[in-house]
């Protein structure tokens, strides 16, 4: 099944944020107390967040949440 635009989004912003940051998947992974697959489902829009896994992600990131949020049309 597809995932929805903003879980793609979603992906995209997380590995955007990573990058500029010069951190790897697995890097990250670790600061992010989550596995280095996870981190490339999530970026790749194979998986779905949780609230826990966007918490534990903006940590990782020193972002807060809602830095993490694709913007959705209304």
């Amino acid at each position: 099944m597809e995932k929805s635009k903003f879980v793609r989004d979603f992906g995209k912003r997380v590995q955007t944020l990573r990058e500029q940051q010069g951190i790897s998947q697995e890097a990250f992974a670790h600061k992010a107390g989550l596995h280095r697959t996870a981190i490339s489902m999530i970026e790749t829009s194979k998986r779905s967040s949780t609230l826990e896994t966007v918490e534990k992600l903006a940590k990782a990131l020193s972002v807060q949440p809602g830095e993490l949020m694709p913007k959705i049309k209304l």
